[in-house]
């Protein structure tokens, strides 16, 4: 009996223990791990993915230059004793830019107006000789060599005049070199050199670059894949013709901002670039307010085809690894994280072709909020909506 009295007593520990659990088990289903209550479930804005018709665009990074950069060089040595213009300044072609110091080259001009002078008194000489000479060789009076003899001397004096001449013209152009005048319209580059400086034909430095801006070229590279996909976009028997069909292309300035000017694309180099297996394009885009200069960056964006895409917008992905993901709906409202296979851009759209398939839905917004397996309340809302608010492009 007393065995029996001590295994219900047991029964009724083990039966409480049992309560007990059960009661923790669905206390914990409504706490969470860090004693309180468990967040409900988000409700989020979610879309059905659908394919539109779209026109893509590509994008190429462009290096910006002047339609013409001159090297300011000086042609004579000496002392800069100018500076007349400073850096970044307008100016016009034969305006004066730097002043060189001339005493050294107008004494060499003096030198040779003098040299000149005594030259052609000499051949003044000489002709007297030969005008004496004449009637008396004409007499009999004197021979013909010295006749002859002071010909030769005339006609010497006339090779030093001339000599002479050339050599004033010389000094001449040399005093006007000290003044370094622009041969160009354009805008002023940094200038290294300053009042004082000894600068010379054979400085590795030139005194400045001055760039016209009037216009300006935008230099940009497609890869071998890029060139065929070009050639084969656009009709033509040459690339030429093909370059000729290519639309106005956007400029998209380092701020992200659109240039106000289309460009035109005008050349392409007769061949690749075997170290970086590239073949640059160059765009003209008009300057008329002077905003592009020379050293600027940016982006060309060319009209790409159109096609027939899954579009998301790029609000709606986040990247990972660089990977561009989205989070899909599932069974019982549960969120997971897919990865896009993008094959463009159109606006603020992406244009995917794999990764989704037509039909899924995706989540809007909120996506810094949720983690994989997630569980949501969804909000649907249309993707219609969302591309008449933002356009594609």
């Amino acid at each position: 009996m007393l065995v029996i009295k001590r295994m219900k007593n047991w029964m009724t520990i083990i039966g409480g223990l049992f309560i007990a659990a059960v009661f923790l088990s669905g206390c914990t289903d409504s706490v969470a791990s860090n004693g309180m209550p468990a967040m409900p479930p988000q409700a989020l804005p979610v879309f059905e993915v659908h394919s539109a018709d779209a026109a893509t665009a590509d994008e190429y990074t462009a290096s910006l230059e002047g339609i013409r950069n001159v090297e300011i060089r000086p042609q004579v040595d000496g002392y800069l004793d100018k500076i007349y213009q400073d850096e970044g300044a307008f100016v016009h072609k034969g305006q004066p830019l730097f002043q060189i110091d001339q005493r050294v080259y107008s004494s060499q001009l003096d030198n040779a107006k003098a040299n000149l002078l005594s030259a052609k008194a000499a051949e003044e000489t000489a002709e007297i000789n030969v005008s004496k000479l004449a009637p008396l060789v004409q007499n009999g009076v004197v021979s013909d060599v010295q006749l002859k003899t002071a010909q030769a001397a005339n006609d010497a004096a006339k090779a030093n005049v001339a000599q002479a001449e050339a050599m004033v013209r010389n000094a001449e152009i040399n005093v006007g070199y000290t003044t370094v005048y622009a041969p160009i319209d354009g805008y002023l580059g940094r200038i290294p050199y300053k009042t004082g400086s000894l600068v010379g034909r054979n400085d590795a430095q030139a005194l400045t670059v001055l760039s016209e801006v009037a216009d300006v070229y935008a230099y940009f590279s497609m890869s071998e894949k890029q060139f065929l996909d070009f050639k084969s976009r656009y009709k033509g028997a040459t690339v030429e013709e093909k370059i000729k069909q290519i639309p106005p292309v956007e400029l998209i300035l380092a701020d992200g901002t659109t240039y106000g000017q289309k460009g035109t694309v005008e050349t392409v180099e007769g061949q690749f670039d075997r170290t970086l297996g590239s073949i640059p394009f160059r765009v003209k885009f008009p300057n008329p307010n002077g905003l592009l200069r020379s050293g600027n960056t940016g982006k060309i964006k060319m009209p790409g085809a159109q096609a027939s895409s899954l579009i998301v917008p790029q609000e709606s992905t986040f990247e990972m690894q660089d990977k561009v993901m989205v989070f899909a709906v599932g069974d019982s409202n549960k969120v997971a994280m897919r990865p896009l296979t993008v094959s463009g851009r159109s606006g603020n759209y992406y244009l995917v072709s794999g990764g989704i398939k037509d039909g899924d839905k995706l989540v809007y917004t909120g996506l810094d909020r949720l983690k994989d397996g997630a569980v949501i309340v969804p909000q649907p809302i249309k993707l219609d909506s969302l591309i008449k608010a933002s356009p594609l492009q």
